[in-house]
């Protein structure tokens, strides 16, 4: 596995650390939001993961992109805490293999990171307050997707890295 230090970390460790993962408006295509709960609910057995979709009552009367993403990046920062570890999924992120984002979490979970913070965000990107917040930038796939589809992806490959980090046989 390419130097990976997986499996090193003991269960305690990988329960102590909390992902949470906050997206803008309701996943609206059942099947995605299916795939996503079953998803959500695997990852209870390695650590405590919430979900947040955030309404889009207030966004839909702002017509401006830049004010959009504005009032967007401050309802996003608003679920964030000083020490969280904030990573933004945007398409000019990194990208990693499963294995490096196993890794990625594993050395959170060294460095004692309490919570990982994941933004997906919304049509537009994100307003330069939320970058300059920001810890990390990951980018899924040079390929584009829809946001509802990111946060299936998401789910997928977090639930992927902790059977990584397990030596779980999920990941071949």
């Amino acid at each position: 596995m390419n130097g990976l230090n997986v499996g090193r970390i003991g269960l305690s460790s990988i329960s102590a650390m909390h992902i949470r993962i906050v997206t803008p408006g309701k996943t609206q295509i059942k099947a995605l939001r299916t795939l996503i709960d079953e998803r959500l609910q695997r990852l209870q057995h390695y650590t405590k993961v919430d979900y947040l979709e955030l309404a889009q009552g207030r966004l839909k009367s702002i017509q401006d992109p830049v004010q959009q993403v504005k009032v967007e990046g401050e309802l996003l920062l608003a679920q964030i805490q000083p020490g969280d570890w904030l990573i933004l999924l945007d398409e000019r992120g990194k990208g990693m293999t499963s294995e490096q984002l196993a890794q990625q979490l594993e050395q959170k979970m060294v460095q004692s990171v309490q919570r990982v913070v994941f933004f997906i965000g919304g049509a537009y990107g994100f307003s330069p307050a939320v970058y300059d917040r920001a810890n990390q930038q990951w980018a899924l796939s040079a390929m584009t997707f829809t946001h509802e589809q990111a946060r299936f992806l998401l789910t997928e490959q977090l639930y992927r890295a902790f059977t990584i980090l397990r030596h779980e046989p999920y990941h071949h």
